[in-house]
Order: C-alpha cells, then structure tokens, then sequence
C-alpha cells in the first residue's frame, strides 16, 4: 500500500502479496486481521487512520516527505529539470541524493515473492539507473577519479551489466590506467560469454577497440587510414566486363541495393590474373574508400604456411594503429575487436589468395560500410551461400586483350612490326597472363631480338611448361599450378592425372567415370571445377586448360606405374 500511496489496492492482490500460493483457509478474513494490526502499528506510531478502506480494498495515506520512494522520486525529478536546463552540476547533485537515500535491495527484508517480481525489480531498475547516470555526469565534469571505486563495486554486483563495464573503462582510461581499462573488458567479456553465452555488446566492443587505439589517456583514437594496395601489373588489358560488373557491385552497395553485397570472390586458375585484375580496378576506386584501402595476402597457395585468422587480424589490426601487444588472446575476442574498430569505417579490403572459405569468415567486417575482395584459385562457394557474395571466375585472355597487354611492355614500335610473330606467341601462352608476362618479360630482356625469334624457341620447346620456365622469374608457370595441385584431395588428383590422357578435348561425366572406376566421380569432378583445375562449359561435359593438361601429364610420367595409364586411356 505505501508503494502505491493515496491508491486503493484490491483485497486479491493484497492477498496474493502476503501469501502467494499458501493462502489461509479464509484468506479475506486473515487480510481483515493483518489490517487491524497494522492500524494498531500506525496508530502508536503517530500515524492513526492512516489506512483506510476502499471499495474491495484499502489504501493508506501518507505525507510524500515520510516515504523514501516518493522522496526518491523527486530528487530524481529535481535532477531532470537540472537536465533540461544543462545544469550538469546540478543534475549530478539532484542524482547524489536521490541514491543518498538507498541502506541496501529494495524490500530486502519483506519475505513476498510477489512484491520483489512486481516492484522490487523495477526500484532496482530505477536505482541502478540513477546511478549509470550520476557517473556520466561526473566522467562528463572530469571526476573520474571519484568514481572508480563505485563503479567496481557496482560491477562486482551487477557483472553482466554491460554500460557499468563501459563506464568502468571509460573512467580507467580517462585516469591513465589503460592496461586496467582494457583487463575490464576482458573481465567483462568472460563473465557474459561464460553466464550468457554471448560476446559484448557493440558499444562495449567499439570502447574497447578506442581504448586500443588511444593517444593517450581520454584521448581520440588514432585514425589512421592506410593505403596498402600494391603497384598495378604493367601493361594490364582487357576484363571490360568484369570491371563494369565490380563497378556495378560497388555503386549497388553505396546505394543500399538490398543484393549489393560486401563481398566478391574473384576466381580462376592460376596465372590467370585474379590478383593483376584486383589490383587494378582497386586503385580506381581507392577515393571512394576514404578510410583506407587495405591488402593483405593470406598464402593459400605458396611455400609458406597459409595466414591463419589470428595472424591476418593482428596484420590488419597493425596497420589500423593497434599495438599487438594489446590484441585479446581468443580469436572470439579478436575478432569482436578487429570489427570494432573497423565499424562506421568506409574501408576496402582486399584478401588475397585465400584458400579456404575458413581463412575469410573471420575477416569480414561486421560493417556495412566496407568493401571485400577475395581472390582464389577455388570458387569458395560457401562464402556465396554464407554471406551472400558475388563471384566472377576469370578465364583465359582473349587474343585481342592478350595484344593490348604485351604492346605496352614490348612497345608499339615493335609489336606492330611483327604483327605475325605477336600473334603465334598468344597462341603459345593459351591466353595465360602470366604466360604471357615471362615471355614479355624475356623478350624486354633481348631488345635487340625480333619477336620472330622469341616465337621460334617457344616452339621449339615441345613441353609447353618448359617454354615458361625461367629461373630467374619470380614465379614461373609450373610452380604456380603445383600449388593448385597439392590443395586436391588424393583422389580428385588422380582423376586429373587420367583425364589428361583423354585424347578429345572434352570429357563426359561417363567417360571421367570409366577412367578411375569410382562411384563418386561426379563429385570428385565439381572438386576439380570448384579449384579451377577443369571447366565445364556445358552441362556434363568438362575441358582441360593445355597447360594444365601439361602439367597432369607429368605428375602421371611421376606417380602412376605404366600399366595404370595404360590401363586408363581410352
């Protein structure tokens, strides 16, 4: 009845507040019995009529200045009228006295279920609410300080109130005690994923990664914008219509398309371009990424070990401005961090030569306002079912293409001159680029050659991987696809060993089946496809690129005894 002073409460609910589920024989006349008493209580209190009987209930009648909630209430009301004048001085006072009146829990000491569920958890509310409030007053007049103590204890009392977490921190910060405010947020965090079963929420992720990236007590975090994207492939042509499509992409995302997806895979064989491709159309919409462009090559397929999420984190999280010594040590909360500092940040990321989709998930910013771009060698298709990405596979240059490409590294002079000898050496780098860059980069090496020449000892190799082999080239063509080969399962790798060893062009679902006599070879095909090591151009019917087929070859000269090839031509 006092919490709700001068209102008639009805005999049920005062019933059901003292007895809940064990209730007297005659509960109407036990209530009747408990207000005789307690109007004897009041009445040698000073207090004699104070409660006073309603239509099916009573009500009791109090000055405001006698109860606590009610004087609460209008400190709390002096507080907003500070509020609504600025009066920060005044609203924090207002608020010191409001909780001034508070000895421990709201109806700590009356033994009713149904009072703590009905009001008990709504007064806490309201106290824990005036207290986050007097704590921002006091951080926003620079009294942080003062406030640390309380905020641990609150903290200690109320572990998976998150704004109490972020007022800690803030305050810690503010004091100096940085490597304290970041052990806060991994208190907190421990203590929400280990009760909840929940990573902090995004105000609290975002204070942290400002925390990281501070200039120093209270100060703004480092902005730094990095420009990471790598020098453009001399002589790059053609891709008109992937480059319209990756435009297309991205103005679909700055507009808010509902398919305008912040990821594209871009895939293909290897040397087929992927990275060149990426590359250059990044550097032609770099403006539109004002808060950095950033590259990072994830090793998926090379010598050295692929990057693993947490060394790709700490890579970006590096150029951003955060010292690695301050990463959290789970990759749970490295990545929480890694998004919070990338969020509200208009940034273009580029990921190159992934491997597998588990090397990405892990990278994609849960912004929308960033651009990803992943390029590999497999079609990584669960990323188009998982995050709705696009995709674009690369295939072979075009004769037209591949001309534009190597006028500008051999100059027009000269490849003008000998139009003839220009186009037998396309047609002997089957419309590779990275074929053809190793065979331009040998003919810049002879200026003084005609290109008639360079096409005579291409020809004059008969192993086509020969021709590209150059042991001072960075990469030549048969390393690249040995990459490629090693990331097949053992048996996808000896279907294409055999299917090299297919005389046509193209081969039918039965015919690859007749080759390896196994029951799966239709899904050992779509592995093949999905790593850019066949096509299938048509439904059913796959095709080999010549120099893969090259390639297949070998590794059967290598691997396979004699009376299995045999065995396995047609």
């Amino acid at each position: 009845m006092l919490l709700r002073r001068g209102h008639v409460v009805s005999s049920a609910e005062l019933i059901e507040a003292i007895w809940g589920l064990r209730q007297p024989d005659n509960p109407r006349r036990a209530l009747h019995v408990c207000v005789v008493r307690a109007r004897a209580s009041l009445a040698g209190a000073g207090a004699e009529g104070a409660i006073v009987s309603g239509a099916d209930g009573y009500r009791i009648d109090v000055p405001p200045d006698a109860l606590d909630v009610a004087v609460f209430r209008h400190w709390m009301e002096r507080a907003d009228a500070a509020a609504n004048h600025d009066d920060v001085d005044g609203e924090r006072k207002a608020l010191a006295e409001a909780l001034s009146l508070w000895r421990g829990d709201a109806l700590a000491d009356v033994p009713s279920d149904y009072l703590h569920g009905a009001h008990g958890v709504r007064l806490a509310e309201q106290r824990l609410q005036a207290a986050e409030r007097r704590v921002d007053r006091s951080l926003q007049a620079g009294l942080h300080a003062q406030v640390i103590g309380d905020l641990a204890e609150l903290t200690a009392r109320h572990p998976l109130r998150e704004r109490l977490w972020a007022q800690l921190m803030t305050a810690l910060h503010q004091a100096g005690r940085r490597s304290e405010a970041i052990s806060a947020y991994h208190a907190a965090h421990g203590r929400l994923v280990e009760e909840l079963g929940v990573e902090p929420g995004a105000e609290l992720r975002r204070l942290h990664a400002t925390i990281l990236a501070g200039n120093g007590a209270g100060g703004a975090p480092a902005h730094i914008a990095p420009r990471q994207l790598p020098s453009e492939v001399a002589g790059f042509a053609g891709r008109t219509a992937e480059l319209a499509r990756m435009h297309e992409m991205l103005d679909a995302h700055e507009n808010g398309v509902v398919n305008g997806s912040t990821v594209l895979v871009v895939s293909g064989m290897a040397g087929i371009g992927k990275t060149a491709l990426v590359a250059y159309w990044a550097r032609r919409v770099a403006d539109r990424f004002p808060d950095g462009q950033l590259w990072l090559d994830l090793r998926g397929y090379d010598r050295r070990a692929p990057a693993t999420a947490q060394q790709s984190i700490a890579s970006i999280l590096g150029a951003l401005g955060v010292p690695v010594a301050d990463l959290p040590p789970g990759l749970d909360e490295q990545v929480g961090l890694y998004r919070s500092v990338l969020d509200g940040r208009r940034v273009l990321l580029v990921l190159d030569n992934a491997y597998r989709v588990e090397q990405v998930l892990h990278l994609l910013p849960g912004e929308a306002r960033a651009f990803v771009l992943v390029t590999s060698r497999g079609d990584l298709a669960p990323l188009v079912a998982i995050e709705g990405a696009h995709a674009i596979q690369l295939g072979p240059l075009p004769p037209d293409d591949a001309r534009r490409m190597l006028e500008p590294r051999l100059g027009r002079e000269r490849t003008r001159a000998e139009p003839d000898a220009v186009d037998r050496i396309i047609g002997n780098c089957y419309g590779l680029p990275l074929a053809l860059a190793i065979v331009a980069a040998r003919a810049v090496a002879r200026p003084h050659f005609p290109l008639a020449a360079i096409d005579r000892q291409l020809t004059s190799i008969e192993n086509p991987l020969d021709r590209f082999a150059d042991p001072s080239a960075a990469v030549d063509v048969r390393a690249a696809l040995s990459w490629s080969y090693r990331s097949l399962s053992p048996a996808a790798a000896r279907l294409l060993r055999f299917l090299a060893l297919h005389p046509t062009g193209d081969v039918s679902v039965a015919a690859a089946s007749s080759v390896v006599g196994l029951p799966q070879t239709r899904l050992l095909l779509d592995e093949l496809a999905a790593a850019h090591l066949i096509s299938e151009p048509t439904p059913d019917r796959f095709v080999m690129h010549d120099l893969l087929r090259a390639y297949a070859v070998e590794r059967v000269a290598t691997q396979d005894p004699a009376e299995e090839q045999t065995a396995s031509r047609p």
